[in-house]
């Protein structure tokens, strides 16, 4: 599902290969044995005893010299653990500091690695929230590890396109499309499919959930790691959940940020129409607020006023595109992000506000393509693609997706018909389906767990923070209460942020449940994206 994240008993030493390969204590859906846990098996041992040699990181991905990075080996197919092998992107920052009180040194704790989701999102820049206020305490008990998945970045790149052809601006986004323009937008969607196929020929159906569990289990591994401290935001969660599913022995700590609905009928094509649906919602919560601060922005004094300005701007760009490349899509795009992040809101109502005084620049500025991110954003967009069409079974019969998002468009039209857009290519997907794990863990299998959701989050809705809880028994939900931010670990919310670390340093949740206020709400004043809050959004939105 589309998804802008944020920034996702024995010891591994004396476990024996057939231990590895058979179904871990606890597990309901377990791995049997099978070719693939085998080949988990020995790619693990061969992690632990051949480590990876941590040195200076590429300059491309500027990190500073503190943090460093190195390549871990995984098998591109696990049933052939001893055949091609792909190299997976890690940095780390070790943990180092002192207890704000005692001034003490304080004790490691392990490695905690985190994925911010996508799928196709790299968390190679995670090492860098040790510098802000709300992870010092974290980054001084815990290695700060991030990575880039399979298929992203440099670990083993996919790409199903060329980079300039997916930037191409300006496009149309039809609140109601035309026939015409669906007969389009099929076609386009199997050509991006076959350029999937054939850019990554046989390779490309190895690149899903289950293979992302298996290889955060060899990155445990070569870290050195007994068990696995984790945190994954967005879908990262969705994967998180799979390993507590398949290695629940194998878990010390894991935080799920903005919790993915786990249910295997969920995956992917009702979690995409319920993240539509949420997303309405999300976008009224915008235009309230921006409604509220007329008096700044000019755009009407009521959500509906609002929604009139934001149509008006819609209509004209369809006609002349601001700055030649800000058509009705770019607009769509920038301003879905207003559903993740309110931090977005002034900024964003600024734009509109200038652009309809005559001043187009703003909007420029925050919603025209970037050229430099143009192969950032295909590989992003190619990791989501193969990821998602490779985990579930989707209906291949055009008519039921015209039919459930036709049905949807009329309550909920903001995101609906873009959002079945990006994912129609999985109609045509010719790489085998896996069926989706039932993720269940039973009660006392898994150690304590932590699920962090917003009330209104619109890419991830709150029922799946719930769901979730029903099947990991001893997970714990702190819920943000009234608001929709999407990934609120390390955010604004200082109630949340001391639930994660009380969580992470001690081991200790709420019972059950807890709640936060909601955290303040944005200042209607402009704001440089640039110098927000650090986030690892993905390119694949």
């Amino acid at each position: 599902m589309r998804a802008l994240a944020l920034y996702g008993a024995t010891t591994l030493g004396s476990l024996v290969l057939t231990a590895l390969a058979t179904a871990p204590t606890g597990a309901l859906t377990a791995p049997h044995e099978t070719p693939e846990a085998r080949g988990v098996a020995l790619a693990a041992e061969r992690a632990r005893t051949t480590p990876p040699a941590f040195g200076a990181c590429p300059a491309s991905e500027q990190l500073p010299d503190t943090v460093r990075c190195a390549a871990v080996k995984v098998p591109l197919d696990y049933a052939k653990p001893g055949g091609r092998q792909i190299d997976l992107t890690v940095s780390r920052l070790k943990a180092g500091g002192k207890d704000a009180k005692t001034k003490k040194p304080v004790p490691r704790q392990g490695a905690l690695l985190f994925n911010p989701g996508g799928p196709g999102a790299s968390s190679m820049y995670f090492p860098l929230v040790a510098g802000t206020p709300e992870w010092k305490n974290i980054a001084a008990a815990y290695d700060l590890v991030g990575y880039s998945p399979r298929g992203v970045a440099r670990s083993a790149p996919l790409s199903c396109t060329d980079p300039k052809g997916f930037a191409e601006a300006p496009t149309q986004s039809p609140v109601n499309p035309s026939e015409s323009y669906k007969k389009e937008r099929i076609a386009r969607a199997k050509t991006y499919a076959q350029g999937c196929a054939r850019n990554a020929g046989e390779a490309l159906r190895h690149y899903h959930s289950l293979n992302n569990v298996r290889d955060l289990e060899v990155l445990r591994a070569a870290l050195g790691e007994p068990k696995l401290n984790f945190m994954g935001a967005s879908y990262g969660t969705y994967f998180g959940a799979l390993y507590a599913t398949l290695y629940p022995s194998h878990v010390r700590r894991m935080v799920f940020d903005s919790a993915v609905n786990p249910d295997p009928a969920q995956i992917w094509y009702r979690n995409n129409l319920d993240q539509s649906a949420a997303f309405e919602g999300r976008w009224e919560d915008f235009r309230t607020w921006v409604a509220k601060h007329d008096g700044t922005y000019g755009l009407g004094d009521s959500p509906e006023a609002v929604q009139h300005s934001y149509a008006r701007v819609r209509a004209e760009l369809a006609h002349k595109p601001a700055g030649g490349k800000v058509g009705p899509g770019q607009l769509q795009a920038a301003y879905l992000k207003t559903g993740y992040y309110d931090d977005l809101w002034a900024m964003r109502a600024t734009a509109l506000a200038e652009y309809l005084k005559g001043n187009p620049k703003p909007l420029i500025e925050q919603a025209a393509p970037r050229p430099e991110a143009a192969e950032d954003d295909e590989n992003g967009s190619a990791v989501y693609t193969a990821v998602e069409c490779n985990d579930a079974p989707w209906p291949t019969d055009f008519r039921i997706w015209d039919r459930d998002n036709t049905r949807l468009a009329k309550r909920a039209p903001f995101e609906t018909w873009d959002n079945a857009w990006m994912n129609l290519p999985c109609a045509y997907w010719t790489a085998p389906r896996q069926q989706p794990v039932d993720v269940r863990v039973a009660k006392g299998a898994l150690p304590p767990t932590l699920i962090l959701a917003a009330e209104r989050d619109a890419a991830t809705p709150y029922k799946g923070a719930l769901e979730l809880q029903k099947r990991l028994p001893d997970a714990a939900v702190v819920t943000e209460k009234d608001s929709g931010t999407h990934g609120i670990g390390g955010g604004a919310n200082a109630c949340v942020n001391t639930h994660m670390e009380t969580y992470l340093l001690t081991g200790k949740t709420p019972v059950r449940r807890a709640a936060c206020a909601p955290h303040r709400e944005p200042n209607p004043v402009s704001l440089d994206e640039r110098a927000l809050p650090l986030r690892g959004i993905p390119a694949a939105v």
